[in-house]
C-alpha cells in the first residue's frame, strides 16, 4: 500500500493518490488530470475509484474528466445528488482497492453530503482518514457555505458538524493519520495549521474546535469571525455538481496568441477584462490601461476568484513569456474557463508599438517615511483585519482587499491616501482595481508593512492575534 499527498500550494489543497496490489484510488483530484494519468501509467496500476469528500466550493475537481479517461467510478457520500452518473455511497459502505479498504463515514456539517474516508489496511487496521473539509489541522470546515442548498442556518449546520465529529471522528484511534483537503491559506477554514499531515491524537489535543465543552460552545466557536465566502464559491459548487467543459478544450482556447492589434480589438469587442499576471513591481512601472494586476507568483487563483467573482467573465491575459499555459490552467482550477487569449510577446510587444500605457504611483518605504504625517496623512491598510490588529501604522484605516467593493464607495476622490499591504501583492491588486474604476488620488507603498516596519514611521505595539480557542 502507498499513500501520497499531492499538495497544491497556491490553492492550499491536498489531493490523495492511493495504490495497492495493482489498483488505485484518487481523492479530491484537481481539474487538470494529465499528471494523474501519467502517474497511473508509470506505476502500472488501474484507477478503480475517484472519491470526492464533498462538492468543493473553492476549486473545480477533475472527477468527470478523470472518470471519462480511465473508466473509474466516482464516489460521493450519502445525500449527494450530482447531475451525472456516480456512486452515491451509504454510510459505512466499504470499497476495496487492491488489498486495502476504504470505509465511508458520513460526516455532514460543512455540507450535508460531506464524508470522511477511513482507510483500512490489509490486516484490518484503521490507518488514516481523508477528512475533506470536515476536519482540518487546527480547525474544522466552515458551516456557512451550504446554507442555501441545505435550507439551514450556519448554526444548524455547525450542530450537524459537531455531531459528526463527536460520533464519527473522535472515537477513532489516536494513531490514525489525518489527511485534510486543505491547509493554511484556504478560505474554507479560519484557523488552519501550516502542517498538512498530523495524527488524530494530536488534533484531539490542539484543535480548538475539538476541545469545546459542549455543542453550544462548539457552534459559537466555529461560527465566530467567519468572513463572507469568496464570490466564486457558488459557481464552483455548481460546476462540480452539474459538470463542466473538458479542461483540454479550455486550455486550447486560452492559448490563443493575439498580436497587440488583435488583443486591443478583442478587448473592445468581447468586453473582456485584461488580467495582468506579472510581478507587481513590473506592473507598477507600466501596464495596459484598465488592466487588473493579480500576479501568478502569489495566491493567484483564490484572489482571481475573490476579486473577479464571475467565472463567466471573458478574460484576456498579459503574462511573462512562457507562463501562458500555467496561467490558463490555474484559472481553470477555479472555474474561469472563458479566456479569450493572451498578448503575444507580452507587455514588451505592446510597448514596442507605442501604444497607450498606464502606471501606478508607487513609492519606497523610505520616501513614505519622509512624506508621512501622523496628523494629516491618510493610510489604507488592505491586509486582513487580523494582520492589521497585530500591528499597523498609527492612525491607519483597516480596508481589507477582500472587502474593496464595500469600502470603495466611501473614498473621497479629492482626498489623497497612501495604501499598503504586507509585501505589495495585495495593494497592487487594489491599486489596479481602483485605477480601473477612475480612482487615482493615492500612492501605493512598495514592500508593504514588511518594509515599513524597518522605517521610523510610527506604528502600534505588536499584539499576537493567534487563536487560542
Amino acid at each position: 500500500m502507498n499513500i501520497e499527498q499531492i499538495y497544491t500550494g497556491c490553492l492550499a489543497q491536498g489531493a490523495y493518490y492511493i495504490t495497492s496490489n495493482g489498483e488505485a484510488a484518487i481523492i479530491d483530484p484537481l481539474r487538470e488530470i494529465q499528471p494523474y494519468l501519467d502517474r497511473l501509467e508509470k506505476d502500472g496500476v488501474k484507477l478503480k475509484y475517484i472519491f470526492e469528500t464533498h462538492f468543493h466550493a473553492d476549486f473545480v475537481s477533475g472527477h468527470l474528466d478523470l472518470a471519462k479517461a480511465t473508466g473509474a467510478d466516482i464516489v460521493f457520500g450519502p445525500t449527494a445528488a450530482p447531475e451525472f452518473d456516480c456512486i452515491v455511497a451509504e454510510d459505512e459502505q466499504i470499497f476495496e482497492i487492491g488489498d486495502v479498504k476504504i470505509k465511508v463515514l458520513h460526516t455532514p456539517g460543512h455540507t450535508m453530503e460531506s464524508s470522511t474516508f477511513l482507510l483500512i489496511d490489509k490486516d484490518g487496521k484503521e490507518e488514516a482518514i481523508f477528512s475533506g473539509d470536515t476536519l482540518f489541522l487546527g480547525d474544522v470546515g466552515r458551516p456557512d457555505l451550504a446554507q442555501k442548498a441545505a435550507s439551514m442556518t450556519q448554526e444548524e449546520l455547525a450542530g450537524h458538524l459537531y455531531d459528526s465529529l463527536m460520533t464519527k471522528i473522535m472515537p477513532l484511534s489516536d494513531d490514525i493519520t489525518v489527511y485534510p483537503a486543505h491547509g493554511a491559506g484556504s478560505a474554507c477554514g479560519k484557523n488552519m495549521m501550516k502542517e498538512t499531515v498530523d495524527t488524530l491524537g494530536n488534533q484531539k489535543k490542539v484543535n480548538y474546535a475539538l476541545n469545546q465543552p459542549n455543542k453550544e460552545a462548539f457552534i459559537e466557536a466555529v461560527t465566530d469571525g467567519l468572513l463572507p465566502p469568496p464570490a466564486y464559491f457558488g459557481a464552483n459548487v455548481a460546476m462540480n455538481k452539474k459538470g463542466y467543459k473538458n479542461v483540454d478544450e479550455v486550455i486550447k482556447t486560452g492559448l490563443t496568441a493575439l498580436s497587440p492589434k488583435e488583443f486591443e480589438a478583442a478587448a473592445e469587442g468581447t468586453g473582456a477584462l485584461i488580467l495582468d499576471t506579472r510581478n507587481n513591481g513590473e506592473f507598477a512601472q507600466g501596464f495596459i490601461p484598465n488592466s487588473i494586476s493579480i500576479g501568478i507568483n502569489g495566491d493567484f487563483a483564490p484572489w482571481v476568484g475573490a476579486m473577479i467573482g464571475d467565472v463567466q467573465q471573458p478574460l484576456l491575459l498579459v503574462t511573462d513569456d512562457g507562463m501562458e499555459e500555467e496561467v490558463v490552467i490555474r484559472l481553470s482550477r477555479v472555474g474561469f474557463d472563458n479566456v479569450v487569449g493572451f498578448l503575444k510577446g507580452g507587455f514588451e510587444a505592446w510597448k514596442k508599438e507605442d501604444r497607450e500605457i498606464d502606471k501606478v504611483d508607487r513609492i519606497t518605504p523610505a520616501e513614505f517615511e519622509t512624506r508621512f504625517d501622523v496628523e494629516k496623512s491618510k493610510v489604507f491598510d488592505v491586509r486582513k483585519a487580523t494582520e492589521y490588529e497585530a500591528e499597523h501604522v498609527e492612525e491607519a484605516f483597516s480596508r481589507p482587499l477582500a472587502s474593496l467593493n464595500d469600502w470603495i464607495k466611501d473614498i473621497n476622490p479629492d482626498e489623497h491616501f497612501f495604501m499598503h499591504c504586507a509585501g505589495g501583492y495585495r495593494s497592487m491588486i487594489a491599486a489596479s482595481i481602483l485605477q480601473s474604476r477612475g480612482y487615482r488620488n493615492f500612492t501605493e507603498i512598495e514592500g508593504g508593512m514588511g518594509k515599513i516596519a524597518e522605517t521610523k514611521v510610527p506604528k502600534t505595539d505588536y499584539v499576537c492575534t493567534s487563536k487560542t480557542m
